[in-house]
This record gives C-alpha cells, structure tokens and sequence, in this order.
C-alpha cells in the first residue's frame, strides 16, 4: 500500500528564540517517531519539552485522522520559523533607554508513514 500522505502540527508563538529551538530539533529530523520522542525526553531543554507535544500531536493527528499506523511513521520534515518579535524597553547607561526583544518561534514537525 503506496500513500504519500503527511500529516503535519503546528505551534504558533512559542517564547523561545528560534535558534535555540533550531538546535534540538534539528536531532530528531529523519528519525522513526519512537527514537525522536526518547531522544526529545532526554534533552534538558526547555524547546525539547514543547517540540515533544507538537511530536505527539502530529502523531495523534496521522493516527486518528488519517488511520496511518503509529509503528511506521518517521519524521520527514520539521523547522522552526521565526515569530513576532515583543519590543521592551531596557534602561541603557547615561539615562538612554535601549531595547530588549524577546523573540518567538513557530515550530511545525511533519510525519510521514514509512513503507516496511
């Protein structure tokens, strides 16, 4: 049975900058989904905690919607993108005011059914 159907979760908006977030997802591009979530679970990071739900929701989305079988399925794509971007004010030296942004991420992973 030949399906090229994948399965994509996103999360929007996650206070996280993207390039810390870009370090820990980049471990479980290509991965079977068992081997990635045993990989997420053993990052200390706090991106590795929110990567592991978005995971679990594409899992849960190909399973339940698209009947695809849990022990085949691999993760064929995932990135972060850079979000909105919340402008604050630092105060700066000699009464200057600076500017401190704090940086969001929209993480999208992408599950696929490997043919065994």
């Amino acid at each position: 049975m030949e399906t090229n159907t994948e399965v994509k979760a996103i999360a929007k908006g996650i206070r996280i900058v993207p390039q810390k977030t870009r370090l820990v997802i980049d471990l479980i591009r290509g991965k079977d989904t068992k081997d990635a979530l045993a990989i997420l679970a053993n990052q200390p990071q706090k991106a590795a905690r929110v990567i592991e739900k978005v995971l679990n929701s594409a899992i849960a989305n190909a399973v339940n919607n698209n009947n695809m079988n849990e022990s085949n399925l691999f993760v064929k794509a995932c990135y972060v993108d850079q979000g909105q971007v919340m402008k604050r004010a630092k105060m700066d030296s000699r009464g200057r005011v600076g500017r401190k942004d704090h940086k969001t991420s929209h993480i999208t992973v992408v599950v696929s059914e490997r043919n065994k």
